[in-house]
């Protein structure tokens, strides 16, 4: 019937049993919402202990089932830590040191060596332009 599956995990069953729990509220997204790692090993353990998804997610606020199962899945496969969040961003190299503060005797050999390069490009530049304008 119009090209919709009857599989209990399409798209479609599953918008119904999100429609279940928050009603309208379901077909509104919302910004992303982070969890604290007891709350997670909370409703992980009461999972385990044989309280159903859909109730636990109800219960909890979250926006699915599948959530709180992928939870489950980690925390089966990788263990209690694996829900502990992760820093955001990239990772620092851990071989290179933390920037150094570089001698003021260094920096004003650096600098002088680029005023040196400086001089002697406007030096060529100018000998490049002569010739033409005489």
């Amino acid at each position: 019937m119009l090209g919709v599956s009857r599989d209990s995990r399409g798209p479609v069953k599953r918008l119904y049993r999100r429609w279940r729990i928050h009603g309208q509220g379901a077909l509104v997204t919302k910004p992303a919402q982070s969890y604290t790692f007891e709350f997670k090993l909370a409703l992980v353990q009461r999972f385990l202990a044989g309280e159903t998804a859909p109730a636990l997610a109800e219960e909890a606020g979250l926006s699915s089932a599948l959530l709180l199962k992928s939870w489950v899945r980690t925390y089966r496969r990788e263990g209690v830590d694996a829900l502990r969040p992760k820093p955001k961003g990239r990772p620092r190299k851990p071989d290179s040191p933390p920037p150094a503060e570089v001698s003021e005797l260094e920096r004003l050999r650096r600098e002088n060596e680029r005023l040196r390069a400086q001089v002697a490009y406007l030096g060529k530049l100018r000998a490049l332009r002569a010739p033409k304008q005489r």
